[in-house]
This record gives structure tokens, C-alpha cells and sequence, in this order.
């Protein structure tokens, strides 16, 4: 199985922005865990992060054809932007959003995901360990199907 990680605005930033909401690990040790997992699960991954929100659409498009599952952790981008739904919506495999804080005890606005309804599943304040979570739930998926 094919999965495409795809960290948006501000990801890049794990380590040096609230280590106590965050973690204190970057972005780069977050990308070797996931592929070290992935190796254990038996998955093939492609991790992209940008902060730039056309270019996280691409990514998106991108995953069409060329992946079979989706880990999706759009940042902040998860409570406005339409463009990124619009462009996951035609992806007919497994998607999982993640979020490494409980975005669900936070600020209210935190609260809402453009993803609602589109996901397969939410894991939400689990640290990096959801990476994880995700993989393993994709990796599932495709045995079910």
C-alpha cells in the first residue's frame, strides 16, 4: 500500500513552537519515525509539508493515481480551507486527518474541520504516536478491502 503524509502550515515548525502542546520533536525526526513504521507495517510512504496552501492542494492532487491512502494533517488550514477539501474529495481511498494536539480542548474555532464527513477516521491529541496510529489504520484498511 501506497500512502502519501501530507503535514501543512507550520509543521515545519514542530520543536520550536509550544514543545508542551507540540512535543519537542521536529519535523524531520517525526518523518524518520513514520518511515521507520511504515517499514514495520509493510507500507511505502511519501512524506510532504509545505506552507504554502496551493501547494498543499497540489500535493493533494498528487496523491491521486500515485497513492492508495492518505495521512493528512493540514494544520491550521483544517478550519478554513475549502480549496484543500475540494481537492481530497475525488481521492477514493482511506484518508486519515491527524492532529498532535486535541484541537477538540483548545480554542473554539479549533473545533471545526473543513474534513468533517470526508476522513475515514480522526486521530486527534495523540502526540506523534498518531502518525503511527494512522499507518496502522490504513495498513488495516487495505486488508478489509
Amino acid at each position: 500500500m501506497r500512502v502519501d503524509v501530507l503535514n501543512g502550515v507550520n509543521l515545519d515548525m514542530l520543536g520550536k513552537r509550544d514543545p508542551e502542546l507540540y512535543g519537542a520533536g521536529t519535523l524531520d525526526e517525526l518523518e524518520t519515525l513514520i518511515y521507520g513504521w511504515s517499514r514495520e507495517i509493510g507500507l511505502q510512504v511519501r512524506c510532504r509539508q509545505t506552507n504554502h496552501e496551493g501547494e498543499f492542494v497540489e500535493f493533494c492532487h498528487a496523491a491521486l493515481g500515485n497513492a492508495d491512502g492518505v495521512i493528512v494533517n493540514p494544520g491550521a488550514w483544517t478550519h478554513y480551507a475549502w480549496a484543500i477539501r475540494d481537492a481530497l474529495e475525488p481521492f477514493s481511498g482511506p484518508i486519515a486527518e491527524v492532529h498532535i494536539s486535541d484541537i477538540n480542548a483548545r480554542e473554539d474555532w479549533r473545533k471545526f474541520s473543513v474534513l468533517e464527513g470526508l476522513t475515514t477516521t480522526r486521530i486527534i491529541g495523540k502526540g506523534i504516536p498518531g502518525y503511527r496510529e494512522a499507518l496502522e489504520f490504513l495498513a488495516a484498511s487495505e486488508t478489509k478491502a
